[in-house]
């Protein structure tokens, strides 16, 4: 969650909610914790060997980095690939 003024904006799904400043007042953070806006995005699955390149699909993603896995196809003739964009977590399937 960040901050917007006064409401909260989750940055995986875009859900905002009002902020309370009586909650937010009694709250304590712990070591190392503030409220700086964005915090920095590290990208723990960079170098794994699950995540591949690939051009996400979604509008406004210019993400070239995805995880996938593979998935049976309804009866069970093949598999396809099911990727999620590292960047914004779109999920799309291999063409």
């Amino acid at each position: 969650m960040r901050t917007e003024g006064d409401t909260w904006v989750c940055g995986s799904c875009g859900n905002e909610e009002p902020r309370d400043s009586e909650a937010e007042a009694a709250m304590t953070p712990q070591d190392e914790q503030r409220d700086d806006g964005h915090p920095p995005v590290v990208d723990g699955t960079q170098d794994a060997s699950e995540t591949m390149e690939a051009h996400c699909p979604a509008d406004g993603c210019d993400g070239d980095r995805a995880s996938y896995e593979r998935r049976p196809k309804p009866g069970g003739s093949s598999e396809v690939r099911v990727f999620t964009c590292v960047e914004c977590g779109h999920t799309w399937r291999e063409t």
